[in-house]
């Protein structure tokens, strides 16, 4: 690994700081973040998602709302390294960043796969923030094992009429389209027979519900699809191949730095909160908790180093494999044990979720410690993750 930016890297890096400086505003970097909700930053008020609108324009004259995508599709054509600079910088300032489902997943796979109408007509209204995309992937019977989704979809002239149900559909609410997988070959190995379905979310038959967790907060929902007709057209890529469009490993900004800085930045705030607390948490007569507290600080900085591997591999043209489940399992898991020690820091002021109480830093720690329960489990989970470190990284036999 090389640390150390070239001279073009190092001017580029100049730039993103000084657009910070010029454009971010203090308020808006100062603002408490909630931990574990880094893209979220919490239930955002209308003025800032207002401000984020205007944000979002602004770095869209860069080509940094969309950084990876080619230039040709309104993004930035940024190198590996370029991109990574720029989340490094972005996350050390705490400055907000255009992202989710629309940027990382259903652009980028409309980019390789879509038609020129589909580019043309979905493309322009990710980029501007026009549309918010949602992941209909995985069902009450099918999560870890994608494959064996039973939502179908059934040809019927110019359209498809898709029935099933998903589950887990992260801001859903919210979304103007949504990436659709369905069966269309009920026949076929349960690898193909499977298509890739762009979905508008108002089309009739759609019906989101809401799933409030523990923090009683809504991010996720069931959704219910019934004789939903969605136009032959909306149909991305070849009828019963959307598996492999699924699984397409688009290498956009996978290196995690941001939630590396961010836990960073989480130790830095629990460890000035310990040195300001009084009693059991006071750092000065707890010598078990400065220890556990040191040693969440040495795995943020052992996460930040597996962070620059993965760009490195990538800087060089080869694609994370092993990596990138190492780097999922470590951070997911380290959300947990950040968590967990900020509620030994707190003690009993942890059951306290009140945004005014000091003592748990505005209630943060406690949501910080039930949200992190759902860290092992997105985006594959810890067990799944081990299998893949196990087969692909260490040539061990499946089970």
């Amino acid at each position: 690994m090389e640390f150390r930016d070239t001279a073009v890297e190092g001017a580029f890096r100049a730039s993103v700081r000084a657009f910070l400086d010029a454009e971010l505003p203090a308020e808006v970097a100062a603002r408490p973040g909630e931990w574990g909700l880094f893209n979220a930053g919490g239930r955002a008020t209308r003025e800032f998602r207002l401000w984020m609108q205007e944000w979002t324009a602004k770095l869209n004259e860069h080509g940094w709302g969309a950084p990876a995508w080619p230039k040709e599709h309104g993004g930035g054509g940024l190198s590996v390294k370029e991109q990574f600079i720029l989340s490094e910088e972005f996350a050390w300032r705490r400055a907000p960043r255009p992202g989710g489902i629309g940027h990382g997943w259903a652009g980028p796979t409309i980019m390789v796969y879509g038609t020129e109408a589909q580019k043309a007509a979905y493309l322009p209204r990710i980029i501007s923030g026009e549309h918010v995309w949602c992941q209909l992937f995985s069902e009450p019977g099918a999560g870890s094992d994608l494959a064996s989704l039973q939502t179908r979809a059934v040809r019927d002239g110019d359209d498809y009429v898709v029935n099933g149900q998903k589950i887990w559909t992260s801001g859903a609410h919210g979304a103007h389209m949504g990436i659709l997988l369905a069966r269309t070959n009920p026949d076929a190995p349960k690898h193909r027979g499977v298509s890739y379905f762009l979905l508008d979310m108002k089309t009739p038959g759609v019906t989101v519900r809401p799933l409030v967790n523990m923090l009683d907060s809504h991010e996720f929902n069931e959704v219910y699809l019934e004789d939903v007709r969605v136009p032959a057209s909306h149909l991305l890529g070849e009828e019963n191949r959307g598996w492999y469009l699924a699984t397409t490993t688009l290498d956009f900004e996978r290196s995690g730095i941001a939630t590396s800085v961010a836990h960073q930045q989480i130790v830095r705030d629990l460890a000035a909160f310990a040195r300001t607390a009084t009693g059991r948490a006071s750092l000065a007569r707890n010598s078990r908790l400065r220890t556990e507290l040191a040693e969440r600080a040495i795995e943020a900085q052992v996460e930040s180093l597996v962070c620059y591997r993965i760009i490195s591999m990538q800087e060089r043209g080869e694609i994370p494999n092993k990596e990138s489940s190492i780097a999922k399992l470590y951070s997911s898991e380290l959300d947990v044990r950040l968590a967990t020690t900020g509620m030994h820091l707190a003690g009993l002021h942890g059951q306290l979720n009140d945004a005014g109480t000091d003592a748990s830093l505005g209630g943060r720690i406690p949501r910080f410690y039930m949200h992190s329960t759902t860290s092992p489990i997105g985006g594959g989970t810890s067990e799944i993750q081990r299998n893949i470190i196990a087969t692909r990284g260490l040539g061990l036999p499946r089970a």
